[in-house]
């Protein structure tokens, strides 16, 4: 078995979470603000504005209102969450490795809710004996603060993962081999020899 070399090609996972990891994470941050977006609007409209809950649709939901019933839709986004979540974590080390794992391990059950809900939609049978599509912990909560609890828990400890992978401490800063601690690196080497 040959030993990868500077020279050989790596592959897409390895460049992801080497020379594109930083670029990468910002891109997936943009999509996760752009649906944090959407949810917050929803939740004004509904708090703030009085709107009754089926005509808060949120911005693209208003524009589009089949999107919001859609569970097509909410478990795409669902989906490429956990994607994400999975093909970037290689490159966190440490500390933020323990808090991005945390946001995986929340984003994959939270997929799971939303796979019942599509599979339901799709087939026309409702678990629970209820006449819409239900996730198991809709049982308890309302379908909007749910998803609100749900995309803050998953982006809570992804956000911390996100600030200690760009703050790591000297060990973590020495294990990471992403473009993330290209700069770290930079500037704890100019430190030491100033």
């Amino acid at each position: 078995m040959a030993s990868v070399t500077a020279t050989q090609p790596r592959g897409f996972v390895a460049q992801l979470n080497g020379r594109h990891h930083r670029a990468a994470l910002n891109v997936f941050l943009v999509v996760v603000l752009a649906h944090w977006a959407e949810h917050l609007v929803q939740a004004y409209q509904i708090w703030v504005l009085d709107w009754p809950r089926p005509k808060a649709r949120g911005v693209l939901g208003v524009w589009y209102p089949w999107l919001v019933t859609s569970e097509w839709l909410h478990y795409g986004y669902a989906i490429v969450m956990l994607i994400g979540l999975f093909l970037l974590r290689p490159g966190f080390v440490g500390r933020a490795k323990v808090w991005w794992t945390i946001a995986l391990a929340i984003q994959f059950w939270h997929h799971i809710e939303h796979l019942l809900l599509l599979l339901q939609a799709q087939t026309g049978h409702n678990l629970f004996g209820k006449p819409v599509p239900t996730s198991i912990l809709q049982l308890a909560f309302m379908r909007v603060e749910l998803h609100l609890f749900y995309n803050s828990i998953v982006f809570i400890p992804m956000m911390i993962a996100m600030v200690l992978h760009l703050r790591p401490n000297r060990a973590e800063q020495q294990a990471m081999e992403c473009s993330c601690g290209q700069r770290s690196r930079v500037t704890a080497t100019a430190a030491a020899t100033a």
